[in-house]
């Protein structure tokens, strides 16, 4: 399984940013794919999942209302709309996909997720 995060970078606060994720090595349709930050000296966090199958679309309060999960099935690609970003958004934000379990079950742990890419880093400065 390989996932490879690309798109970040640094932004000023209120801008907006998109990151994507090329997934290969497991069927696209068949398993939860989301996206988990870590800030330096913070645990790391899942903030969103999309279910491969049905396109389903899951946020934690971190997520809700400012970011926009999708995907793009013939391109294997899952995509993170980031829109007024804040700097407390800075940190390593990775692709995750769930091995184990179906349909983004328990999207909010980062423990629920199997395969994780290296991250890219969002930086947002005040």
């Amino acid at each position: 399984v390989q996932l490879v995060e690309s798109g970040g970078g640094l932004v000023q606060a209120g801008e907006s940013l998109r990151i994507s994720c090329t997934v290969s090595g497991i069927n696209f349709d068949e398993h939860a794919v989301g996206w988990l930050r870590q800030a330096p000296g913070k645990e790391r966090e899942a903030i969103s999942c999309i279910n491969g199958r049905a396109g389903k679309t899951y946020y934690t309060d971190a997520a809700k209302g400012r970011f926009t999960i999708s995907a793009d099935s013939a391109s294997n690609t899952v995509y993170l709309q980031m829109t007024n970003l804040q700097p407390e958004d800075t940190a390593t934000y990775y692709c995750a996909a769930q091995g184990r379990y179906l349909y983004c079950s328990g999207y909010g742990s980062w423990r629920m997720y199997d395969y994780s890419g290296q991250g890219t880093q969002v930086t947002v400065s005040s």
